[in-house]
């Protein structure tokens, strides 16, 4: 150990002493050689600055930056105005809506002074004072904000009202925001209630709740209360796209619309979701990609999904979810999407106006809107209800994806199930007693027919039951049936498509499906009606039919199966109307003329008011798919334009 007196060490023993950091002890600069030296360290790098997310980028700072809230903005700034600005304000309403934000707007208007430092309360805060750019950056001294749900006991509340009790320390007034404030126990409400009923002159409170019912009446009765509405959607879409386009990332329509959709009608949740959309993209913010984050299905595919479950077909139905599952969708989701889906249909069922409404996408304006000319209500009510129970089981079904198929399968079957109403008109029936007899068949003494409807077990010898008579070779009948017994008239059923339609008024949607898709008719002499079934169509189609047909005419219809080719069905005749009357379109010349004129424009589609709603002549026809279609006049066909037809592209 070195002496006091001893010669110091080694200088090469210790460490080199830091290069000086600025001038010298008397001003002078720091020499180059020390400051930047050949073996001086690098400057270090400046960190780049941490990204702020788009719900904290955008945050309004002003009334006019809220959207959706027009009634409270318009309100306060009335208020501020007339200068009767309320010392307790309680604003509510869902997650998103902007509740701590205005309550920092509120507190930036109580407060500022303008630029010059001499203004008062204002309803369009300067934002380059001192108090509001302190309370921009959330470290104003007299401006408190507390979260309720993290300090809800009666000694966090005291120590609030203590502090009203001190005048603000740079601001004109105190204001204390309490976020979540359901939150707080009810002692602490007990001991706020005497100060919020009567705060000092310089203290205003602002509260924000989700949970409205879980605050004292007591306390509500004390605070002027506004109700922050959701956003709706179209107001939410222009939004984002705004702020895509401030951030620089171009984004397709249809996937705004789904993040809009998505949010709820909560702003916050909204740019949550727009922020991980363009975290996950390279270039443009595309549909596809935001269906693949979502986990949702696409819009096309829940239309495909509900036409199919309506219409009675398990198979395609069935197509579809394995389809939006190997997309990677939850079909638990996929059931969401398809009872929102089923709602928005019974809107526009109920509010026709609601489809020329523009907060709703175009898809749902109309498709929703055919679907609804289509669908009755009570279906739609039937469909709803299985719906909400079929989710459910979904959730705690071990397989959900088995759930989801056998929930879809059960809707798909829905229509063979009996209305309300048609239960109490069969009970009825049933009542009446005489009328209810059947005639006893031979070998099969006093036995009653089945329900209208439904299949029974052959009377004896073999005999199909309900007017049905069995196949044979050449469609010849194995056994006659007792002669019909007529009553008075019913439905006026000419043609087989009467026949279609009639079935179609009874909501039977499986049975109607099935003679739209999967019969041909062979012959039509009512009562008795030969068909050749498809091998897709049901065994029972015929029992149903002739069933369904005896109890809505009073007649015994008898319903024949044959093996004779018979007429194209009743789709494929529609189709075929449809498709000629698309080329008689085609080669009108006016149409012609404005294909030549717009480059890119196509038929879409062509009405014919003379048409039923299977697509074919509406008149007195026989049943035949000979029968050329009617095509609404135009002009002649040998028509040319004359000279002041003007077509610009």
């Amino acid at each position: 150990m070195s002496g006091l007196f001893q010669d110091d060490p080694p200088t090469e023993d210790l460490p080199p002493p830091p290069p000086p950091d600025g001038p010298g002890l008397f001003g002078d600069a720091a020499p180059a050689s020390a400051a930047q030296g050949p073996e001086a360290p690098p400057e270090p790098t400046q960190h780049a600055q941490a990204y702020r997310v788009l719900a904290r980028k955008y945050r309004p700072t002003t009334f006019d930056d809220l959207i959706g809230q027009e009634a409270m903005v318009r309100i306060l700034r009335n208020a501020f105005a007339l200068g009767r600005v309320a010392h307790a304000f309680m604003l509510t309403g869902v997650r998103g809506v902007g509740k701590t934000t205005t309550a920092r707007i509120i507190a930036r208007a109580l407060n500022c002074t303008g630029p010059d430092g001499t203004g008062g309360p204002t309803a369009d805060p300067c934002g380059v004072c001192d108090n509001c750019r302190g309370i921009l950056a959330d470290r104003h001294p007299d401006v408190v904000e507390m979260d309720a749900a993290s300090r809800t006991g009666v000694d966090d509340v005291r120590e609030i009202i203590e502090a009203t009790r001190f005048r603000p320390l740079q601001a004109r007034t105190k204001v204390f925001i309490i976020d979540e404030v359901h939150m707080l126990s009810r002692n602490a409400f007990n001991a706020l209630l005497k100060t919020l009923e009567e705060p000092p002159p310089h203290v205003k409170f602002v509260f924000a709740t989700t949970e409205l019912r879980k605050v004292p009446i007591t306390v509500l009765s004390r605070c002027q209360r506004f109700d922050l509405r959701r956003v709706r959607m179209g107001e939410l879409a222009a939004h984002f796209t705004r702020i895509a386009a401030a951030e620089g990332v171009p984004a397709d329509k249809a996937a705004i619309d789904l993040i809009a959709r998505a949010a709820d009608g909560s702003v916050r949740d909204g740019l949550s979701l727009l922020d991980q959309a363009i975290a996950q993209t390279q270039d443009t913010v595309s549909e596809a990609a935001v269906i693949d984050m979502l986990g949702l299905a696409d819009r096309g595919l829940v239309f495909d999904l509900m036409e199919a479950v309506m219409g009675g077909q398990p198979r395609k139905a069935l197509e579809i979810t394995d389809l939006a599952h190997e997309r990677g969708a939850d079909l638990g989701l996929v059931l969401q999407d398809l009872l929102e889906l089923l709602h928005t249909v019974t809107r526009l069922k109920s509010i026709p106006s609601l489809r020329d409404s523009e907060e709703l996408p175009e898809s749902d304006r109309t498709r929703g809107a055919e679907l609804a000319d289509r669908l009755s209500v009570p279906a739609l009510g039937r469909a709803w209800q299985m719906l909400l129970k079929g989710i459910g089981e979904v959730e705690t079904a071990p397989d959900r994806r088995a759930a989801a198929e056998m929930v879809l399968i059960r809707l798909c079957h829905v229509a063979d199930l009996p209305s309300p109403g048609d239960l109490v008109r069969r009970l009825n029936a049933a009542s009446g007693g005489a009328g209810m007899a059947a005639p006893v068949a031979s070998g099969g003494a006093g036995m009653a027919p089945p329900p209208p409807g439904r299949g029974a077990a052959p009377a004896s010898g073999g005999a199909p039951s309900s007017g049905v008579r069995a196949m044979a070779s050449g469609g010849a009948a194995a056994q006659a049936l007792p002669a019909p017994q007529t009553t008075p008239a019913g439905p006026n059923l000419r043609t087989f498509r009467d026949v279609a339609a009639l079935v179609a008024e009874q909501r039977e949607a499986m049975l109607h499906a099935h003679l739209l898709h999967s019969v041909h008719l062979v012959r039509f002499a009512p009562p008795v009606i030969e068909l050749r079934p498809q091998p897709s169509a049901p065994r029972d189609v015929a029992a149903k039919l002739a069933a369904l047909l005896s109890e809505a005419t009073g007649t015994r219809w008898t319903i024949a199966l044959s093996t004779e080719p018979g007429q194209p069905t009743l789709a494929e005749q529609g189709n075929a109307a449809d498709a000629e009357r698309r080329s008689v379109a085609a080669h009108h010349p006016l149409v012609q003329a404005i294909l030549a004129a717009f480059p890119g424009a196509r038929i879409d589609a062509v009405h014919d008011s003379r048409a039923d709603a299977y697509g074919l002549p509406n008149e007195p026809v026989l049943d035949s798919a000979a029968d050329p279609p009617d095509m609404p006049d135009f002009a002649p066909p040998d028509a040319e334009p004359t000279e002041d037809m003007e077509f610009d592209a």
